[in-house]
């Protein structure tokens, strides 16, 4: 099985097959309108921005597991977005990243991603407090918090996993060396 074998809900209506996304890289995060991370849409359009033409995609799954900071329907969701971050990528449907409801991509590219790698003492000190806050989050490849990111490669490799400190301006060097 790869990445390539999934289809995911669009937020309008229909399924996006991610076989479609073969020879692109692209990064999947799972997103909140109401958390303290909500400002790195704004550094995720600029990756979009940049890179997009080059063939990136930004695959932005709203969830609602942590602290119900995603309360809205997809639709409310995307207006908040487009119009407080001028996103241009658009968002799938809301999903659930752990626990007995999560997405089947997200089982897979939990159990197929590198560890997460937590750099610099705040940063630590940021995911030890997460960790405590997030109810969802009961095995270690869980996703902990909002704004957990996977960077894929062109093959469908997922190269990398950032924890929700890491910036999307931290993660442009790793999408333009596979780029």
């Amino acid at each position: 099985m790869s990445i390539y074998d999934f289809t995911v809900r669009k937020r309008k209506n229909g399924e996006l097959d991610l076989g479609t996304l073969r020879g692109k890289v692209f990064l999947i995060v799972n997103t909140a309108t109401y958390c303290g991370f909500t400002p790195q849409y704004e550094g995720l359009e600029k990756l979009y921005e940049k890179y997009h033409d080059k063939g990136f995609e930004v695959l932005d799954f709203p969830c609602n597991q942590f602290g119900n900071q995603a309360p809205g329907s997809d639709s409310e969701i995307h207006e908040f977005c487009t119009a407080r971050y001028k996103t241009q990528f658009d968002q799938l449907a809301k999903i659930d990243v752990n626990g007995e409801n999560e997405s089947p991509l997200y089982t897979y590219i939990k159990a197929n991603a590198p560890a997460e790698n937590v750099q610099g003492l705040k940063n630590k000190m940021a995911m030890k407090a997460i960790e405590k806050l997030s109810k969802t989050a009961t095995k270690p490849e869980d996703i902990k918090w909002n704004f957990t990111k996977f960077l894929v490669d062109k093959d469908g490799v997922i190269v990398k996993r950032y924890d929700p400190t890491c910036t999307p301006a931290d993660i442009d060097k790793d999408i333009e060396a596979l780029i």
